[in-house]
């Protein structure tokens, strides 16, 4: 209300005065503030649970601080960016911009809120380098139109005159794909974007740290001073209240590690095993309003998305159903991919529904998966454990720790439920986490079912 009250005053002393509304005053007025950025693992994209990435949860911050709404919409390209800005039609570009002249001619920078490390790549087996004279003569790619591009050149120009490159687009594969199939011999690459990427391509290591990170900035339209000033005492505020760091780490997790072949195992099966499933999986998001790529996670965590795989225990299909589950849900044949994948879709909400209302996203998903690996009872058990111990029962990486607890014999014989393989929820959840952000981070995006604050351009 009293954003409201102040774009009204705004208005009316603007009317008064007769000049033009500044741009900040313009963001007040028209109550929303119009934000582009590129759709990418470090900036914004759409997961499991809503809208993510670093700039995301940023400019949504900065939105809050000013009393408006958050448009905040992608394009293509860095070029489509900065039309943005030369056309007005946004009032911030936040996607981890390093300004060279071609963002000088259309806007303005904020102060730096963030030093990324910039990082050599090869292939694995390569040999390691310990100085830039090691990359004289070798073939090096980087991205076209990009920051990197531009840590190169004026690297090039202060200390290493010997260096050359070659620029490549995503649509020839990108820097990280030429130097997995051997094309090129190093790439430099963003330290952020490569922990996303690592397990897309787990052929390629890190060879080098160039010797000066690259910084960050917001831009905005060459006479938004007013709007210039306000980011600048919104990231001041961030670090003087020791926020900024913990927001953009939270925002931008690496992916924790996972052995080497079970990595190239998982690109295998998105490529020749996943299309034949993935319209059953989205059959099942539609029916049960869960993501497509959650339950495509779980499945391959459960059978690696083989429908004839079978257990010990007698559980079979995609996502591993018993017999009494599969009876209790209609499946009359659990080798039939469609079925098995529908009803273990219908079997999680089911599970779901058992978990506290309370529990917000992302832990009642977690929650969820691992009472859907070891039962709700254990889970319980794990999280009265957790609060004995002085933890909260209502939060993930508390109860996480609980679980394995319940495999020791000075602890289960307290649970109500006994003894559990308490690690392998923790396991199972933990790769459902991995391979739930590779296809995201892939790009295999959904049309959103749900309205947001957030939107895409036409032919963004």
């Amino acid at each position: 209300m009293r954003s409201r009250i102040l774009a009204v005053l705004t208005a009316i002393l603007l009317a008064g005065c007769g000049r033009s509304p500044s741009n900040l005053e313009a963001v007040l007025e028209r109550g929303s503030l119009n934000v582009a950025t590129l759709n990418g693992p470090t900036t914004y994209y759409l997961g499991a649970h809503g809208p993510q990435g670093a700039e995301y949860q940023l400019a949504t911050a900065f939105a809050a601080s000013l009393g408006v709404s958050l448009n905040l919409y992608t394009v293509p390209d860095l070029a489509a960016l900065r039309e943005e800005l030369r056309s007005g039609r946004a009032d911030i570009v936040a996607a981890g911009i390093t300004p060279d002249r071609s963002w000088n001619e259309v806007g303005k920078a904020t102060a730096s809120y963030q030093d990324i490390d910039q990082l050599v790549v090869t292939r694995r087996g390569n040999p390691r380098i310990r100085s830039l004279t090691a990359l004289a003569n070798t073939r090096i790619v980087v991205l076209k139109d990009s920051p990197r591009l531009q840590v190169l050149t004026d690297l090039r120009s202060r200390r290493a005159p010997y260096l050359q490159w070659e620029t490549v687009t995503p649509a020839a594969g990108g820097p990280l794909a030429r130097v997995s199939d051997g094309e090129a011999d190093y790439a430099v690459v963003d330290a952020d974007e490569f922990a996303y990427s690592q397990h897309l391509f787990p052929d390629v290591v890190v060879a080098l740290k160039l010797p000066d990170a690259r910084g960050a900035h917001w831009i905005v339209p060459k006479r938004a001073r007013s709007l210039l000033v306000r980011a600048n005492a919104f990231f001041d505020e961030l670090s003087s209240k020791h926020s900024l760091v913990p927001l953009l780490a939270a925002a931008t997790p690496e992916s924790p590690d996972f052995a080497l072949q079970v990595s190239q195992q998982l690109q295998k099966d998105i490529a020749l095993e996943l299309p034949a499933l993935r319209p059953h999986f989205e059959e099942a998001a539609r029916e049960t309003g869960v993501d497509w790529r959650l339950l495509a996670a779980l499945g391959y965590v459960e059978s690696k998305w083989q429908t004839l795989a079978a257990s010990a225990d007698g559980a079979q299909g995609v996502m591993m159903l018993t017999g009494e589950t599969a009876t209790s849900l209609g499946v009359t044949d659990r080798n039939d991919a469609r079925q098995n994948i529908l009803a273990g879709a219908r079997y999680f909400v089911k599970v779901r529904e058992q978990i506290p209302d309370r529990i917000q996203e992302p832990d009642r998903t977690w929650f969820t998966l691992a009472a859907y690996n070891m039962g709700y009872g254990h889970l319980e058990d794990a999280r009265k454990l957790a609060q004995t111990r002085g933890k909260s029962a209502d939060v993930w990486a508390d109860v996480r720790g609980a679980l394995p607890l319940l495999a020791m014999e000075e602890y289960y014989v307290n649970a109500k439920h006994g003894f559990a393989r308490g690690w392998e929820p923790v396991q199972m959840v933990d790769k459902v986490q991995l391979f739930l952000n590779l296809l995201e981070w892939r790009g295999e995006v959904l049309a959103p079912t749900a309205a947001s604050k957030t939107e895409k351009r036409d032919g963004a």
